[in-house]
């Protein structure tokens, strides 16, 4: 069985930060940095999740999630059907 990772990533929408560095000022474990005027996760090994650099962003560039190890039938779920009902269709 493979190991299971544990912890957070980041999504970084490069199109909208515009390099302020109000997340890496508000990172409690310093973990952010800004390379190239746009903030990087350097070390997300060391993430607690806390989400402040998400919370503080004016510009919604930065989003904190957690790693995602189960697949979804160890998490009692079959299939995932996203399919329109036969009455939702229009013809």
């Amino acid at each position: 069985m493979a190991e299971q990772k544990k912890g957070f990533f980041h999504v970084v929408r490069e199109k909208y930060c515009k390099g302020c560095g109000i997340c890496v000022a508000f990172c409690p474990r310093q973990l952010l940095v800004l390379k190239n005027g746009k903030v990087f996760p350097e070390r997300p090994e060391i993430c607690i999740g806390c989400r402040m650099c998400e919370y503080r962003c004016p510009d919604f560039a930065i989003e904190v999630k957690p790693i995602q190890n189960e697949t979804p039938k160890e998490k009692g779920i079959d299939s995932y059907d996203f399919s329109l009902p036969p009455e939702a269709h229009h013809g």
